[in-house]
């Protein structure tokens, strides 16, 4: 996407003290926001104390940790007083060796964000100037390449965000509308001055949570849409496979008050009527993957206020170390860099989205199974007379989502229980907060797959039943939500890769309005 289309119509998020929600940084991300630092001149004189206190107690032969001393384990090295000012290049330039994918522009976005967010908080002893340049990259559309993988996640994503603050001063590269561009040149044919570091604000950039947190923000929003895509689809399901819908009943469901799982019921109960149920012959139980769905759900529905408390607490948070307290000129040293927080929620969310898809893959079994989907055509095939022996229909479908579902549930396998001790144990306990957020989304991204695959699965299956039962048809925004998939009914076998790429995309772009 290219910069003025990014600007186009975009509200403001300011960035100040007060607390920002998961929905600003998605905006930012998604380029339908722009970051402003505000112009508040109390705002800016408090950032400015932090920054004057720490030149005044350099001046006083003052120590402070990364300032005057080297880092991690080298903290007991001081550094003379005529190399402090080059300290800050040092950091960033030894951090230099992230490798793995580079995240795309919209999670560098989201990191840009995150660590601007976190310094306004004005604890973190960095200029006013600083907290412009980062807005002056996401206005110019300059996004540092960073590498993906090389954080622990504490002493904070220190590898990462060395990317960008070599960016801010002009060194390494940048996206450029899709181009890779020598930072230099970029900043230079923006009309951006590269910053001279302060001496810890290389430290301050570098020594905290941003990354795994603008990642979580990302994740959270894929995982709700999620949430209200798989309850759609298995209204869809339950329609075709001509099911129970007494199974959501309101009085069924408010002996047992999980208030997620008690939503998704009701969403389900609005989405499919009852009268059709009271035919002669019909199963008086449906299997687990459709009764429980609710139960399934809404494990992820309830989980997500947690979630949602632990990604804005730490996004509103000043996590670098150490702290700078300019009102009561105090020099704070501690570990809010640590993404213990963010690790745990990623691990839950990730085991509770790869569920859904494990649902969602189970429906899809039944579905095209002669044996229990209530009469409708092995594999869902839509062919008919002599044509039929050489249809399969959804058969290859059906394998693709199961190993995209076994793939999802491997990787629930949490990374806050591998901690390494690095960096002469110094580091000798950390979070793997990033890595957790980076398997929560790639879970997001298998299950995303899956509910591609269900969307054509349930389109299939909704337009069968009404072929093998006429006198049934879903409710009228249920036979919206199916004439809005663009999917044409499979009568005779034909490629679907391309139809479940631009379902993906609608998906990632939640192109349905789905629920209230």
């Amino acid at each position: 996407m290219h910069l003025a289309d990014l600007q186009a119509t975009r509200r403001a998020v300011r960035f100040d003290r007060d607390r920002l929600t998961i929905e600003d940084i998605v905006d930012i991300a998604q380029g339908r926001a722009s970051a402003e630092l505000s112009d508040d001149p109390a705002f800016r004189a408090a950032i400015a104390r932090g920054a004057d206190f720490l030149d005044r107690l350099l001046r006083e032969d003052g120590n402070v940790y990364g300032v005057t001393t080297g880092y991690g384990d080298s903290c007991t090295v001081a550094i003379p007083p005529a190399l402090v000012a080059e300290l800050p290049h040092h950091l960033y330039t030894y951090h230099g060796c992230g490798l793995g994918q580079y995240f795309d522009a919209a999670q560098t976005r989201a990191i840009l964000a995150a660590r601007l967010a976190s310094l306004a908080k004005g604890y973190s002893g960095v200029s006013v100037e600083l907290l412009l340049q980062i807005t002056r990259l996401l206005d110019a559309g300059l996004l540092p390449l960073i590498p993906s993988e090389g954080s622990v996640g504490a002493s904070g994503d220190l590898t990462p965000l060395s990317y960008l603050a070599a960016v801010l001063c002009g060194e390494r590269e940048v996206s450029r509308n899709g181009e890779v561009v020598d930072a230099a040149v970029a900043l230079r044919e923006a009309g951006i001055t590269p910053l001279k570091l302060r001496p810890k604000e290389g430290l301050a950039i570098m020594n905290g949570t941003a990354v795994m947190t603008a990642l979580a923000c990302l994740a959270y929003d894929r995982a709700e849409y999620v949430l209200r895509l798989a309850t759609r689809i298995t209204a869809l399901a339950s329609f075709a496979l001509d099911g129970n819908a007494h199974h959501f009943d309101e009085v069924l469901f408010s002996v047992k008050p999980h208030a997620g799982m008690q939503r998704v019921a009701a969403m389900l109960r609005a989405d499919l009527p009852t009268d059709q149920w009271e035919r002669n012959g019909k199963r008086l139980q449906d299997r687990y993957s459709i009764r429980c769905a609710p139960h399934v759900i809404g494990v992820l529905a309830d989980a997500l206020p947690f979630f949602r408390d632990c990604v804005e607490n730490e996004l509103n948070s000043a996590n670098d170390n150490p702290l700078i307290d300019g009102d009561n000129e105090r020099v704070l040293h501690g570990g809010h860099f640590y993404g213990g927080h963010i690790a745990f929620a990623m691990d839950g969310m990730k085991n509770a989205v790869a569920n859904v898809a494990d649902l969602l893959d189970r429906q899809m079994a039944l579905l095209v199974d002669a044996r229990y989907n209530n009469g409708l055509p092995a594999n869902l095939s839509g062919s008919t007379g002599e044509r039929a022996a050489i249809n399969h229909g959804l058969k290859a479908l059906q394998i693709s989502a199961s190993a995209w579902t076994a793939e999802a549930l491997k990787l629930t396998m949490p990374a806050s229980v591998f901690s390494r001790s690095t960096e002469c144990h110094n580091q000798d306990k950390v979070s793997m907060g990033t890595i957790a957020a980076r398997d929560c989304l790639r879970v997001l991204e298998l299950t995303e797959q899956v509910v591609a695959a269900l969307l054509v699965t349930v389109r299939q299956g909704a337009w069968l039943r009404s072929r093998v039962n006429p006198e049934m048809a879903p409710q009228p925004h249920l036979a919206a939500m199916l004439d809005a998939l663009h999917i044409e009914p499979v009568v005779e076998d034909r490629r679907l890769d391309g139809e479940l790429r631009k379902l993906i995309e609608r998906i990632r772009g939640q192109a349905w309005e789905l629920y209230a």
